[in-house]
């Protein structure tokens, strides 16, 4: 008796959504669609360059490892899996695409500074990406690959440049 009114129940909730489903699409009233999550080709190449957080630095490394990176070396690695071949050296690589203002940075953005002993102000020694909200990916000293702060401390002291590849 008891499963006859639950059988009961759900083929009344069956049909009146199965009618209710009907109306709406025979009245040509919108139906909302699926969100479809589109993420820009910049947050693809800043999330899969997450994934190495913590990976060594290694100055001059070669880019064609893993093991351990260099700032140039880093962004030539992670931009190529997506179709951005980049010059080997951080000084080349600021020569690349167009200039993008500090104020207009986007996800997936070159940031260039002038780093260490080198530093002349002009001179670019250190390249990393623009990862949204303040933050730079990029790969330095004892952390490796690591997220900074853009607008602090020595980032923010050095910055020289940014461009935009994509």
């Amino acid at each position: 008796m008891k499963t006859n009114f639950l059988f009961q129940k759900a083929v009344t909730v069956g049909l009146c959504a199965t009618l209710g489903f009907g109306a709406v699409l025979m009245t040509n009233a919108p139906v909302a669609k699926a969100a479809t999550a589109s993420v820009s080709t910049g947050q693809q190449i800043v999330n899969f360059g997450k994934k190495f957080t913590g990976t060594p630095y290694k100055f001059g490394a070669s880019t064609t490892t893993t093991r351990n990176f260099d700032c140039s070396s880093f962004m030539k690695y992670i931009f190529e899996k997506y179709g951005v071949d980049l010059p080997r050296t951080a000084a080349k690589q600021s020569k690349e695409g167009t200039f993008v203002s500090k104020a207009n940075l986007r996800v997936g953005d070159l940031v260039f500074f002038s780093s260490g002993s080198r530093s002349t102000g002009s001179n670019v020694t250190h390249v990393g990406v623009y990862a949204g909200n303040g933050q730079i990916l990029h790969t330095y000293g004892s952390p490796g690959v690591t997220l900074s702060d853009l607008n602090s401390g020595t980032w923010k002291r050095t910055y020289i440049t940014a461009r935009r590849v994509l």
